[in-house]
């Protein structure tokens, strides 16, 4: 099943993260989260992993509108963003906000689906 839109590109691992920041931020989108998975997993259970980052972004005005028309929405916010090392490159994935309005059963859903999409493809054309 696909559920985002991935692809290579021809940026170092940090400078991909700083591009997706800054690509997300001209679509009104903030990373509220940051999550170093390498880090977190070296931590906590002593394992060696690949560079991979979760940025967790999200636009005010469009969570808000969400969250009138679907409080529990929340279990599937903030919209995620993965950057990560893959066979010497570097991927950036991002999740499809769609997939959100095939999940939920409220039909009020679907256009601001549609409308986080073509924010987030245009930030992904912009990396």
């Amino acid at each position: 099943m696909e559920y985002g839109f991935s692809k290579t590109v021809d940026l170092g691992f940090d400078a991909a993260i700083d591009k997706a920041t800054e690509e997300l931020k001209k679509e009104g989108f903030g990373v509220l989260t940051l999550i170093d998975v390498k880090d977190t997993l070296k931590k906590k259970i002593n394992v060696d992993f690949k560079k991979y980052t979760i940025l967790g972004a999200c636009s005010p005005p469009i969570a808000h509108k969400a969250l009138q028309s679907e409080e529990e929405l929340g279990l599937l916010l903030p919209c995620n963003v993965i950057v990560y090392e893959k066979d010497n490159g570097t991927m950036v994935s991002f999740f499809d906000p769609m997939i959100m309005s095939k999940v939920i059963d409220n039909k009020d859903m679907e256009p601001i689906a549609k409308e986080v999409k073509e924010k987030l493809q245009r930030v992904f054309a912009g990396i």
